[in-house]
């Protein structure tokens, strides 16, 4: 196994991966995109579409990490949709229906209607089409977007997010801009086990947490598991962080 540590919005993150998934998947996925881009003579766009805890940010970290790391590898770069979360102040103000009753947005925060879908489709465009351009990132601290924090430019372009396959009516567009798709999905009480974890770490209680979690996070989860398109490339993580092809 190789361990890889990194920071996730604010987290300390340790991963392992198996040298046999490095082997078998990941590395032939880096050559593949390679040679793709090689062929297309310009920007390629991969899309990576995961539910909320299986681990996506970590994993297009250390797949960025590993093409940088391969001599015989293009470089590529990682973004994510989080910076199209709706400000703060708007899902504060506005509400939305959730099993039946009226509810502020903010607390359904990372459901679908929670993103500025209008906004990601346009900056995937500009990605696209090979642009160089700014792209946002969000802010733990202020909970809001910042317009523009990196600049695209890449010649390979990984674009990670929960929504990004949807097959649900807007959403089901932006993967016609993708030149490659990758689908990561895990069991759901893994998924579970991750989310609680994950927001205990962030100093939440765990009675809140576990609330929270049924709620928001595994509702989201439940709707990308059954309603994402397949990919050209689906991977199944298990308990272990080990990865099949599915």
């Amino acid at each position: 196994m190789k361990s890889y540590q990194v920071n996730i919005n604010g987290l300390p993150v340790v991963a392992n991966y198996s040298e046999e998934n490095i082997n078998e998947i990941f590395l032939p996925l880096l050559k593949r995109l390679k040679d793709m881009q090689e062929k297309k003579k310009s920007r390629l766009l991969v899309m990576l579409a995961a539910p909320p805890g299986a681990g996506k940010s970590t994993l297009l970290s250390f797949l960025e990490d590993l093409s940088k790391k391969w001599p015989d590898l293009t470089p590529i770069q990682t973004i994510g949709m989080d910076g199209f979360h709706m400000r703060q102040e708007y899902l504060l103000s506005h509400t939305t229906t959730r099993d039946g009753r009226e509810i502020p947005m903010v607390e359904i925060k990372g459901a679908p209607e929670t993103f500025d879908l209008k906004g990601l489709e346009e900056k995937i465009r500009e990605v696209a089409a090979g642009k160089k351009c700014g792209w946002p990132l969000y802010d733990r601290t202020s909970h809001n977007p910042v317009d523009d924090a990196i600049e695209v430019t890449g010649d390979i372009v990984l674009l990670e997010g929960n929504y990004l396959l949807l097959d649900m009516e807007g959403w089901d567009r932006l993967s016609d801009y993708a030149d490659y798709t990758i689908s990561v999905k895990a069991d759901e009480d893994l998924i579970k086990k991750r989310l609680l974890e994950r927001r205990i770490l962030s100093g939440h209680d765990r009675e809140e947490s576990e609330a929270f979690v049924e709620f928001s996070d595994m509702a989201n989860a439940r709707l990308v598991l059954t309603k994402s398109k397949k990919a050209d490339l689906n991977l199944r993580v298990r308990a272990d962080s080990t990865y099949d092809l599915i």
